[in-house]
């Protein structure tokens, strides 16, 4: 039956078609008449690499010696009869259902294909790397949809990314869920990594495909104030959003936070109101840098906030203010002294009456009896009453 015809779940839906996207690869791999039944695939003639399609490899020994960094197993078999740009089939760590020839479906992971080059640079097997290029390895080939770059990048292995930059990788090469090296940086170790990308030309403004984050919110969710202060060296726009509406500032007030790592996260967003970042900026709900930062209970963020001009009483779309923000969070986030940000609001004017019950505390002057010699003042700017007493 089609999908429109039968109520299928969500789950069952997103599995056919991860199981039409497989049927398309093996499609693929006969086009390019891949024959696994051998434990290796040689090319016929050595000189002719270029004109060979890529030869899928499942030799044990030869995916030991890659995946354990065994240089001397890998030169043994990187001859003259073998190419450096094999394909190796690996596993992804999604599981999905898929319909086996016996018709029963089974929860699997998912297949994918990488190459030698991917798998050492990723490792951070230095030797092995140089070995493969040296052997004519493709910087740029990449099975998976990622090149070895972003695999190095993302496990922080600097001297590999060095030598893939030297050897011709792009700075700027997109995988294939629409990242880019850059974006692979997300741990301080990375440092290194990121600067030798934007000195070989990496574009520090790119945005992903789909959240369309920059470098700059990447290193802003993860807390990395010394790559946020990198990027914004190489002149990185503080106030581009992303997706969500977000500005990197917005990013890391509103990010998840524990107790050990709200300094580091302070120091982002020190950097980046330094840098000239807009707090005042709202992300698609109307939320500003202090209503996310009252979210996640930092107090430094909200005291710096507040010493630049930040407005205490604005309210999001959902009609809170920042006042209501930390109310909400404060019984699971003891440890992150809310009460220090409760403080830090009203002495800069944070009203003392939720918003959404001035209407009601307004229409209840009406019912109640007041006592002789009362009076209720109505403001004619705001609709507020106040009673005053008499003697």
């Amino acid at each position: 039956m089609a999908a429109h015809q039968f109520p299928f779940s969500a789950s069952a839906l997103r599995s056919l078609q991860l199981e039409a996207e497989q049927q398309e690869k093996r499609q693929i791999l006969k086009k390019l008449k891949l024959r696994s039944t051998r434990p290796l695939l040689y090319a016929e003639r050595s000189d002719r690499p270029s004109q060979c399609p890529p030869l899928l490899c499942t030799d044990p020994v030869l995916l030991y010696a890659m995946y354990n960094g065994d240089r001397t197993a890998l030169q043994d078999y990187m001859g003259v009869k073998c190419s450096a740009n094999l394909m190796v089939q690996s596993r992804n760590h999604e599981l999905r259902w898929k319909s086996h020839q016996t018709g029963i479906w089974s929860l699997t992971y998912e297949e994918e294909f990488t190459c030698p080059l991917f798998v050492t640079a990723s490792r951070g097997y230095v030797d092995c790397v140089q070995l493969l290029l040296r052997k004519g390895a493709d910087v740029e080939f990449s099975p998976s949809g990622e090149s070895a770059l972003h695999g190095a990048c993302e496990n922080a292995h600097t001297e590999c990314v060095k030598i893939l930059l030297r050897h011709g990788a792009n700075p700027n090469a997109e995988s294939q869920d629409g990242t880019f090296p850059l974006h692979r940086c997300k741990i301080p170790e990375s440092y290194h990594c990121a600067k030798m990308l934007l000195q070989y030309g990496a574009h520090v403004n790119r945005a992903t495909e789909d959240e369309e984050h920059t470098p700059l919110h990447t290193a802003a969710r993860h807390g990395m104030w010394e790559h946020v202060d990198l990027y914004l060296r190489y002149a990185a726009s503080s106030d581009k959003r992303n997706a969500n509406g977000e500005t990197p500032l917005c990013v890391a007030c509103g990010h998840p936070q524990t107790p050990q790592e709200l300094p580091q996260y302070f120091q982002v967003c020190q950097r980046l109101v330094e840098g000239g970042a807009n707090i005042h900026i709202r992300d698609n709900d109307q939320q500003s840098p202090l209503h996310l930062a009252c979210k996640s209970a930092n107090p430094q963020i909200v005291q710096l906030l507040l010493e630049h001009g930040a407005e205490v009483n604005a309210m999001s779309y959902s009609a809170n203010t920042a006042m209501q923000y930390i109310l909400q969070v404060t019984a699971y986030k003891l440890d992150h002294q809310p009460e220090l940000i409760v403080r830090a609001l009203l002495n800069h004017g944070a009203i003392r009456i939720w918003p959404g019950a001035l209407i009601k505390v307004s229409a209840g002057l009406r019912d109640i009896q007041l006592p002789a010699g009362t009076e209720v003042e109505t403001s004619t700017v705001t609709g507020e009453r106040k009673i005053n007493f008499r003697e």
